[in-house]
């Protein structure tokens, strides 16, 4: 074996290492998470996600999950979902103007209501702009979930259901959000469609 082939073999095996570890940590968790989200849309409620970088690009991979379908083959209405990680106008018009610790902030104070549910996601769990957006979603009665890493940082203390993959490898923590933004979404489109 090659070493680029070994090395691919031994980052696999890590990434499913910490895919084993989150399904016996994070599964209450995720489930709760789920619970929160259901009940929300059953209220009229609507669901936001924020992050940076790969977290970013996460938001928008899983609201498009909740607002076109996570399988095609299983027709169903459109859920509200918005990733605030898109409108590149007011992020960077705001951020210019105000800095980028307020960017997530300022959008759920203009599009967040009481019931609906902000999504973070950060790896650190110490993401200024997440942590803003989360005092700001607590103040506004908006329900918190947070998909971290190890620890969960200080977003875990503002956070009403936190998945706290368990690892430090920023790479692993990332491709187990993505499962389980995808399990979230499983588990929504289930209870409020049938199995």
């Amino acid at each position: 074996m090659s070493a680029s082939a070994e090395f691919v073999r031994r980052h696999l095996l890590a990434s499913a290492d910490v895919k084993r570890a989150a399904a016996e940590q994070c599964a209450g968790p995720l489930a709760e998470a789920a619970a929160r989200v259901v009940a929300s849309f059953q209220t009229g409620g609507k669901l936001l996600f924020c992050g940076n970088g790969g977290s970013a690009a996460d938001c928008q991979h899983l609201a498009a999950e909740f607002t076109s379908a996570l399988n095609h083959d299983r027709p169903r209405a459109a859920l509200p979902a918005l990733a605030l990680t898109t409108d590149t106008s007011f992020l960077t018009a705001n951020a210019n103007d105000f800095g980028f610790d307020h960017v997530f902030e300022r959008q759920v104070e203009a599009l967040g209501r009481r019931g609906d549910v902000l999504v973070g996601i950060t790896t650190s769990g110490n993401s200024p702009n997440v942590l803003r957006a989360f005092e700001k979603a607590r103040a506004l009665g908006l329900v918190t979930v947070l998909l971290s890493g190890e620890g969960g940082g200080k977003a875990q203390l503002l956070a009403d259901v936190a998945v706290c993959v368990p690892s430090r490898d920023t790479q692993h923590i990332q491709e187990v959000h993505i499962a389980a933004g995808h399990v979230l979404c499983a588990l929504v489109e289930d209870a409020l469609f049938g199995a």
